[in-house]
């Protein structure tokens, strides 16, 4: 099968492209290189003859056409996406331009190709969101597919708005789509400005550990190399026209993950050890959710996919990976933000 993967040289969409070459199938990796992405996520893979890259925005619809007749994929996996809440907050225009504007300008040259194409049978437009859309959480319940949208930051709105418009595509003009609901990523390859990085390196560099509000909010951790096989398994047997909520079955509150990082880098890197002694409390972000939760069923007993990666083992293996790969995220710290406190507004 050939994939075309948008956002392929970001954190998630560069697991699902090493994942889908070693799986044997061609990729082209869309991508337009803004400040998150990085073509060494995909080095590996390279050089490898099922590999393809094209840069382009998806708000470029000359470009998209160009790279559909060139290419005639057989599914789009559309991870392109703006994502980091507190940028969201302080300049939310970028958010409704991407994720928005970005996956109506996707779908109009997907829906345009496929039915120039002859509309062929095999195809699909996979769109991956996340559980934000739904809201926050109380002290218990978990989102399904059928929970209603509340989503709270601007970066949560524009991510509902573009799943609407592709449930729309789906249903207005049959173009063949499914859908995934994720729940937190973490692991090798994560932008240095989500909160499992900043922990590791603010550790690292021996500097204050910044926790918000009081730690409590809750989030469903989920391994991205678990995460890319999920979505492939959605993308080969998902049921058209369906949506699947994928979690990590792995529930902890911000101040637990902190902590349980600090441990491993204290038996790891015993300089500066404790390190939770660096854990700072400062004011929260706005509209921060309390909790999100994923009920993981009908991935489960639909597709046969469950996680293989408890939370311990994945931040250990993530731990591991950033002693391990300092030029990576090193070359990384002096980009747009890095390292910065965002979303304050």
């Amino acid at each position: 099968m050939k994939l075309l993967v948008t956002g392929g040289a970001g954190f998630i969409g560069s697991a699902v492209v090493r994942l889908a070459i070693a799986q044997g199938h061609s990729v082209v990796n869309l991508d337009a290189l803004t400040y998150a992405a990085c073509l060494e996520n995909v080095a590996s893979v390279a050089g490898s003859p099922l590999y393809a890259f094209e840069q382009a925005d998806i708000c470029d619809r000359t470009a998209l056409d160009r790279i559909f007749a060139d290419h005639q994929p057989d599914a789009v996996m559309h991870l392109a996406a703006e994502s980091h809440v507190d940028r969201s907050i302080d300049g939310p225009g970028a958010f409704i331009q991407t994720n928005v504007t970005g996956t109506y300008t996707l779908l109009e040259a997907a829906r345009a190709w496929w039915q120039g194409a002859g509309k062929p049978q095999g195809f699909r437009f996979h769109h991956i969101s996340t559980d934000e859309v739904f809201g926050s959480l109380g002290p218990t319940g978990q989102f399904t597919e059928s929970t209603p949208y509340d989503p709270r930051s601007p970066y949560s709105a524009s991510k509902a708005a573009s799943d609407h418009l592709v449930r729309a595509w789906g249903e207005t003009y049959g173009l063949p789509i499914v859908m995934t609901n994720c729940s937190n990523n973490y692991g090798p390859f994560h932008f240095p400005e989500k909160l499992v990085p900043v922990v590791i390196l603010k550790a690292l560099a021996g500097q204050p550990i910044p926790v918000y509000g009081d730690g409590a909010n809750v989030r469903d951790w989920l391994y991205v190399e678990d995460h890319a096989d999920a979505l492939l398994t959605v993308l080969t047997n998902g049921a058209l026209g369906r949506s699947y909520n994928i979690g990590g079955e792995n529930e902890v509150s911000n101040l637990e993950l902190v902590k349980m990082i600090c441990a491993l880098l204290d038996d790891r890197h015993p300089s500066g050890a404790p390190h939770a002694d660096l854990i700072t409390f400062v004011a929260d972000r706005p509209g921060h959710d309390q909790r999100y939760a994923i009920d993981p069923s009908r991935i489960r007993s639909e597709l046969g996919w469950r996680p293989s990666v408890t939370v311990e083992e994945g931040l250990a293996r993530t731990v591991d990976w950033y002693l391990s790969n300092e030029d990576w995220w090193r070359a990384l710290q002096d980009r747009s933000g890095v390292g910065e406190r965002l979303g304050t507004a």
